[in-house]
């Protein structure tokens, strides 16, 4: 089982492409294309089809050649 990283966020969701950005995953929005394409990204075990799907507390991003899962937590005020 992969190690899971919190991910803390202020608002009600973050769009998937933003926070593989956020944490460094990804450079470019280009990028996660290539990572829909080959089917390598998941949310809550489901695959991603869309680079700005969504992502909210308690959602689990997963993608294959990563070490850790991305857990969205909710920011402490």
């Amino acid at each position: 089982m992969k190690e899971q990283q919190q991910v803390p966020i202020h608002t009600e969701y973050i769009q998937i492409d933003q926070l593989l950005k956020l944490e460094g995953i990804i450079e470019t929005g280009g990028q996660i294309k290539s990572f829909i394409d080959e089917g390598i990204l998941t949310l809550n075990g489901q695959v991603v089809t869309e680079k700005r799907k969504k992502c909210r507390v308690g959602d689990v991003i997963s993608c294959e050649g990563l070490d850790v899962d991305l857990v969205i937590t909710q920011e402490e005020a």
